[in-house]
């Protein structure tokens, strides 16, 4: 089984009520996020009717803690936008819930990250970008902070250690905002590279296992090249 993914998403509100409920886009099409993918029409639309079929929504979670549930998705449809939704914080029950209600009312959250796994892809050879086809969601959480530079390290690492080898998009986003190569040098270093390093010798496979220590001699040769 693939890992969980996750993805942050700059929640477009369009509605935060007294009672809890809330109402926006949770995803938009045919835009490349920073993660250098791209969801196209008709990602979510199985898993919309998988959960229709259990007669229940995913979860709203609070941090992606899977014991922090703090509310439900009362609807989740694609429109020719993308993924709109309309949820309910349980602010009379649940006092993270009230705490997220608060924050997003007076603007201090906006942020929502959804816990995924992509089924089906296919990788936009001119636009150097992942097109997302088919996700199988799993929960969306409210959540404080975006995916930040230690998280997306510990992402490829676990990856790594798992025997899997990461998507050429994930491993340049990896090089590009962890360890500062330009978009070409990333792009080189993915596409020649990355394989090669995995399926190597087995220093070289031991040296895949550490992310961190992967970036750090690859930041070396790139200032001596």
């Amino acid at each position: 089984m693939s890992k969980l993914k996750t993805k942050q998403i700059s929640f477009d509100v369009k509605a935060i009520e007294d009672d809890g409920t809330f109402s926006g886009y949770c995803s938009v099409f045919d835009v490349e996020d920073s993660y250098g993918d791209v969801v196209k029409a008709g990602a979510y639309a199985e898993t919309i009717k998988e959960w229709a079929e259990k007669g229940k929504m995913p979860p709203v979670l609070w941090q992606h803690g899977r014991g922090d549930v703090i509310g439900v998705w009362t609807k989740l449809v694609e429109d020719e936008k993308g993924l709109y939704g309309e949820g309910r914080l349980l602010i009379k029950d649940v006092t993270k819930a009230r705490e997220a209600h608060a924050l997003m009312k007076h603007g201090a959250i906006d942020g929502l990250s959804i816990g995924y796994r992509v089924r089906k892809w296919s990788f936009n050879e001119e636009d150097g970008v992942l097109e997302l086809l088919d996700i199988d969601l799993k929960e969306i959480s409210i959540v404080t902070f975006p995916a930040n530079e230690d998280s997306l390290v510990d992402n490829i690492k676990s990856i790594l250690e798992s025997g899997d080898i990461p998507s050429l998009p994930e491993f340049e986003k990896f090089l590009r905002d962890a360890g500062g190569f330009s978009k070409s040098q990333a792009t080189a270093i993915a596409g020649h590279g990355l394989r090669s390093l995995i399926q190597g010798e087995p220093e070289a496979k031991k040296l895949a296992n550490d992310a961190s220590e992967t970036l750090a001699i690859l930041q070396r040769i790139n200032r001596n090249v």
